[in-house]
């Protein structure tokens, strides 16, 4: 399944650990924001202003307890649809 056909509330997963770019409030740059596989559930599907074709997503990613962290803006390329066996 295509990322991009996704819509809020669908669950996607972390394809790479997901590192804060210095623009997560209350974290700090560098800090790991979802490791790799994490599940997470997305809750908001835009478009980059000025690229159209550029779709961001924001996902809650769940945490070691299965809580759901703060939404964290994520680019296709972050995402998989399917979670990796193994």
């Amino acid at each position: 399944m295509n990322v991009e056909h996704l819509d809020l509330g669908d669950v996607v997963y972390a394809a790479h650990p997901i590192v804060d770019d210095g623009s997560m409030p209350g974290s700090e740059e560098g800090a790991v924001l979802a490791t790799q596989g994490a599940r997470g559930v997305i809750v908001m599907k835009g478009h980059v202003e000025e690229q159209e074709d550029k779709t961001v997503f924001l996902v809650r990613f769940e945490d070691a307890a299965l809580n759901l962290g703060p939404p964290i803006g994520c680019w296709v390329e972050d995402l998989m649809a399917e979670r990796l066996s193994g």
